[in-house]
């Protein structure tokens, strides 16, 4: 305990002595002279007070402001203006904080300060972010990339970089959401942007605990946080704390994960930002006491969650999980309609945030993205040979004025073979133009049609299935229904109906992927393993990936979706018919092969006397589509193990 109240005084003796620096630097701006120079450093002392006194952010905007306007400094008006509006975004005031992002966005476009539209265009793309319009955030998002890629401000295109990283968080892409993470942080640390930095260690920690990767995460986590404790950056500071006991609760350590929220919800008077990100830290520290079978303490911080959605009912789409926590604390105490009920708001506002329609949008602006850069570099690639062309005719003309009478006729010959294998180059260049142009509309293409199979399966297959399992429970809570065989054929129907929509999940999980990573397919089996212990208590399930399989290989969508159908299958029999209570499943490399093993302890077969069903016959059909080896040996008494050899 006093270890913790030491580093909490350090904490708090190190943000007071950075108060009291910016005061010294705002006497400093108060006394300069020149005009541009006072009003320059106002902005950026309102900016480092919105993350540590936001009381007194809104005096210094105020009086920068004033100044501009006496000095007739556009450009320090509209930074001024721009600031104005994070401040109004980061205190919850979400109207007045997108009138004054719009305003910003006039003037720079006005006045043509470029670098400042481009800012405006990013702030304006965190503000729909924060509201759950992902579309439209990332649309304003590639505006602000594409804007700083165009005037090479290599500096600024750190943001638009982190932000499209973020929605790519969301839609829980992470991989592909750390690329832009990381290529951000890149940035920052080349241009030493260091409050930037706390935010991008933040990100990548997120995206590394969601793949899994918790001790990686924690080390980024720590990293940050010394940053921001530096920089006396709050905003930061808590949000980091919050997603460091996510991942503290991630490895099982559960009072240290509750310790490290309850830290998180303790912000310094005068400070008044960020009150919304505090949603997530209430949701967590409830999630936690009804782990520890405490829903009545869980449910006093979610009515605290639900009082923020009140006060700040923008945050309504992305408070999801409050309500399935709400639910779970519901069914602990008993209240089974309250439960269903928050569960119905919760399945809802998901449904909402990650539509299949929403996916294709984004799909479509990076798509978009991408394509204008490769027409871009392709009219670059054609305006080169073409000043080439004429450096070489020039070139041409000069050597036709210096030749003698006497050469003309060799001069001839040579400038027909010069022209000719300047032909062939321009041909050349030109056939690798278009197929540069075929190989983009292809992959476009592909997508497209990958993208609207996974939006069919999930429209219509998915919707027609959910409302199977909606009708069965309306049928079972709607009539009073005392045939006890009648109840168990409805379980079974909704149980099968439930299991089909994870298959078309983990179908459409597979489609959306080019590649499938070995860590992607070892978090998928272990999801599928710990579903599998919670339905079968009796038997004890082990995974085990040996030190010696390379985990950077990845597979095609096609071989990383059979290899895990036929470990589904072969658990699934198990379960079914060995009567096991024990089932390991081991991947290991053996003799150059990939080979993963699922073997019981169950009463086992003998394989000459009983008739092989279609999912044994299913499992060696999707070996030989991978070109893999399926072996079954079973020894009654003994127990089954199927090998897979790749």
């Amino acid at each position: 305990m006093k270890k913790h109240l030491l580093i909490c005084l350090g904490i708090l003796l190190s943000f007071n002595a950075y108060s009291q620096n910016l005061d010294s630097l705002l006497t400093v701006a108060r006394h300069t002279k020149n005009d541009s120079v006072k009003i320059r450093m106002f902005n950026k002392l309102a900016f480092s007070y919105v993350f540590n006194d936001t009381k007194k952010a809104l005096e210094v905007i105020k009086e920068g402001k004033q100044y501009a306007r006496e000095a007739n400094f556009n450009f320090g008006l509209t930074e001024l203006v721009n600031t104005h509006g994070i401040y109004m975004d980061i205190t919850g005031q979400s109207d007045s904080a997108a009138f004054y992002f719009e305003k910003a966005l006039k003037m720079s476009q006005d006045y043509g300060f470029k670098n400042i539209e481009s800012m405006c265009i990013n702030n304006l793309g965190m503000f729909n972010w924060n509201r759950g319009n992902y579309d439209k955030a990332l649309d304003y998002f590639f505006q602000s990339l594409k804007m700083d890629e165009a005037s090479k401000n290599e500096r600024s295109t750190s943001s638009s970089l982190n932000n499209i990283g973020l929605i790519y968080q969301e839609m829980n892409l992470s991989e592909k959401a750390l690329q832009y993470h990381r290529k951000a942080l890149e940035v920052r640390e080349k241009y030493n942007q260091e409050n930037e930095q706390i935010a991008s260690l933040n990100n990548i920690g997120i995206n590394l605990k969601d793949l899994g990767r918790i001790d990686e995460a924690i080390a980024t986590y720590k990293r940050g946080l010394e940053l921001a404790e530096r920089l006396n950056n709050r905003i930061d500071y808590y949000k980091i704390l919050d997603n460091l006991a996510n991942a503290y609760n991630s490895k099982g350590d559960i009072n240290l994960a509750l310790e490290t929220y309850l830290k998180a919800l303790k912000k310094k008077e005068n400070y008044d930002g960020d009150e919304r990100g505090m949603l997530s830290t209430y949701n967590n520290i409830a999630t936690l006491y009804n782990e520890k079978n405490l829903p009545k303490v869980a449910k006093r911080y979610v009515t605290e969650g639900f009082n923020l959605v009140k006060k700040y009912p923008e945050i309504e789409l992305i408070s999801a999980d409050l309500y399935l926590t709400d639910a779970e604390s519901n069914y602990m105490l008993g209240n089974f309609s309250e439960a269903r009920k928050q569960k119905a708001i919760y399945i809802k506002l998901k449904d909402s945030i990650f539509s299949e329609k929403n996916a294709q949008k984004i799909a479509d602006l990076e798509v978009r993205y991408e394509t204008e850069k490769k027409e871009k570099e392709i009219l670059i690639q054609r305006a080169e040979i073409a000043e080439q062309d004429l450096i070489i005719q020039k070139r041409d003309y000069q050597l036709l004025g210096l030749a003698a009478i006497a050469l003309i006729l060799g001069l001839i010959g040579y400038l027909f073979f010069n022209q000719q294998r300047l032909k062939n180059q321009q041909l050349q260049k030109e056939n690798e133009l278009k197929d540069a142009l075929l190989k983009i509309e292809t992959q476009n293409k592909l997508q497209e049609q990958r993208l609207r199979i996974s939006r069919d399966l999930h429209d219509n297959i998915g919707a027609q299935l959910t409302f199977i399992i909606s009708s069965i429970d309306n049928l079972k809570y709607g009539f009073d229904i005392k045939d006890e065989k009648l109840n168990t054929k409805l379980d079974a129907i909704s149980n099968f109906t439930s299991g089909t929509i994870y298959e078309l999940r983990d179908t459409i999980w597979a489609m959306n992927k080019d590649k499938i990573t070995f860590e992607d397919l070892e978090i998928r089996i272990s999801n599928f393993i710990d579903k599998a212990n919670l339905a079968s208590r009796n038997i004890k399930f082990h995974f085990a990936v040996n030190e010696t399989v390379n985990k950077d290989m990845s597979f095609s969508s096609v071989e990383g979706m059979n290899i895990y159908r036929i470990i589904q299958e072969a658990i699934n029999n198990a379960l079914k018919y060995a009567d096991a209570t024990k089932i390991d499943v081991n991947i290991f490399v053996q003799n150059n092969n990939l080979v993963i093993q699922i073997k019981d302890n169950g009463n086992g077969f003998d394989k000459n006397t009983v008739k092989l069903g279609n999912g044994i016959n299913n499992m060696k059909k999707r070996a030989n589509e991978i070109k893999g080896q399926l072996d079954l040996h079973s020894i009654i008494d003994e127990g089954t193990t199927v090998t897979l050899q790749m």
